[in-house]
């Protein structure tokens, strides 16, 4: 199951939020169909996938490979780019996107920031991921840290009015 939800679906999923967000609700609800029926087929890849329990008795960077062999079967594996590239360049690209607006209008500025920590905080995990597999220990496990880190604290300082303080200061320059 942490195969199925962490792995595959969670970015996917996230980036399709932002599609909601930013896109018109057609497309949203057309790719939404599409990441459904694509999460129902991991669901049935991953419920017949076939585990070896002997192979997970060994070192290994991620639990996803030991000793170089893999635990659970390729059918499943070759998924997870698929789903987390979706996920990333939406949630990656929508922050980047609502950062730049924001930014360029010179409004609601507090939310610029916000959005870039985002941004930087949903491609820690997807650099952990890459370095993870081109084996470096606890790349995957640091990405996803410190991506939490700066998703929680871009979304603090997004939705954070400033102070009345801030605003004047904002509106005379």
């Amino acid at each position: 199951m942490w195969y199925l939800f962490g792995a595959i679906l969670v970015a996917a999923w996230l980036g399709q939020g932002t599609v909601y967000l930013l896109a018109n609700k057609k497309w949203a609800n057309n790719l939404m169909i599409l990441l459904s029926i694509a999460s129902l087929y991991a669901l049935f890849k991953i419920l017949t996938a076939q585990l070896d329990p002997s192979l997970m008795i060994g070192e290994g960077h991620t639990g996803a490979e030991l000793s170089g062999h893999a635990i659970i079967t390729d059918g499943v594996r070759v998924l997870t780019p698929f789903f987390n590239i979706y996920g990333t360049a939406t949630l990656v690209g929508g922050a980047g996107y609502s950062a730049w607006i924001f930014w360029r209008k010179r409004i609601l500025l507090h939310r610029t920031f916000g959005n870039i920590l985002i941004a930087t905080g949903a491609l820690l995990p997807a650099f952990g991921g890459i370095f993870s597999r081109l084996e470096f220990p606890g790349a995957l496990y640091l990405g996803e840290f410190f991506g939490v880190i700066l998703l929680f604290f871009g979304f603090q300082r997004a939705v954070t009015p400033l102070a009345e303080k801030a605003i004047k200061t904002e509106i005379k320059s």
